[in-house]
């Protein structure tokens, strides 16, 4: 390792870059609640993801000369799109109708140890102590099945077990089969084309009337929308791309496990959410399970 990546983690753009992934992505599932009170969750993900993809393209084609993504790329970014944004962020949103959005995000922390039990597909098998943070993350998930809030919402549950299987999925395959078009460009197609797909999404499921009815959106609803374009889609995703090219790794993905921490706090304490102490004792064994599958790429 060189003097210049050591340096990297502790220069001041490489902190402000975590702390945009921490803080940022740790608040968006709040966000997505609140936004819920006016945008129904297909319509709410699909409008913010089409118009920020939309934006992201437009400035890397217009400021930055980069080049249209190939045919083939689109297709790849609308199966990519499809999976994660689709089905990951979609199911997500349609979960925070019934669960609470802190209980959401711990869910989500189980995503890497799916995504390293997928990749045995391909011959690529977890170390001892990598399968043992895939045991105990597991555990914990099943905790947290059995605790009060998605007990009573099974239809919940479901949205969120889709969801990560979906955003997994996704994500192994974009690296496995479906490449996207380098850098940014790739975000902005992946995210044109699942916004598309959400539409799709909303206009099956009937949402088209909910939007009418809850027209004129509440306030709070609009600058909650508007904080999940602008911060969660844009701002934390460049953010994350500064550290994915200057930081390690490890660091690079540690808003794996803080996101939780951060959203179970943010909901208990902004809106009155309720988080039983089983349900953080859930949450302390799915976060142990991710730290230790994610201790080789911190060493």
């Amino acid at each position: 390792m060189t003097s210049t990546s050591r340096e990297a983690p502790l220069s001041p753009l490489i902190l402000l870059c975590l702390a945009a992934t921490w803080l940022i992505w740790g608040s968006t599932y709040l966000a997505i609640k609140w936004a819920l009170v006016s945008l129904p969750p297909f319509f709410q993900m699909g409008t913010r993801f089409l118009l920020a993809g939309a934006v992201l393209m437009a400035w890397m084609r217009i400021a930055r000369g980069v080049a249209w993504p190939s045919r083939r790329q689109w297709k790849h970014a609308l199966c990519v799109g499809a999976l994660m944004l689709g089905g990951g962020m979609g199911g997500t949103a349609f979960a925070e109708q019934s669960v609470e959005s802190g209980l959401v995000v711990v869910f989500i922390a189980v995503v890497p140890i799916m995504i390293a039990a997928l990749n045995m597909f391909w011959r690529i098998y977890p170390t001892r102590l990598e399968a043992t943070g895939i045991i105990v993350g597991l555990a914990g998930v099943i905790m947290l099945t059995q605790g009060t809030g998605f007990g009573t919402s099974p239809i919940g549950l479901s949205a969120m077990a889709i969801a990560c299987a979906s955003w997994s999925i996704g994500s192994v395959m974009s690296q496995r089969r479906w490449v996207l078009a380098p850098g940014a460009m790739g975000f902005a197609s992946e995210m044109i084309c699942g916004g598309l797909v959400l539409l799709a999404l909303a206009a099956l499921s009937g949402e088209p009337h909910k939007v009418a009815v809850n027209w004129p959106f509440e306030a709070r609803a609009v600058m909650a929308w508007s904080y999940l374009v602008v911060f969660g889609s844009l701002m934390a995703f460049n953010a994350y791309m500064v550290l994915l090219a200057r930081a390690p790794a490890g660091l690079a993905a540690s808003y794996t496990f803080v996101n939780p921490v951060i959203a179970l706090l943010l909901g208990v304490w902004l809106a009155d959410e309720v988080v039983s102490p089983f349900e953080w004792m859930a949450a302390s064994v799915i976060l142990l399970g991710v730290v230790l599958l994610m201790a080789r790429r911190w060493r």
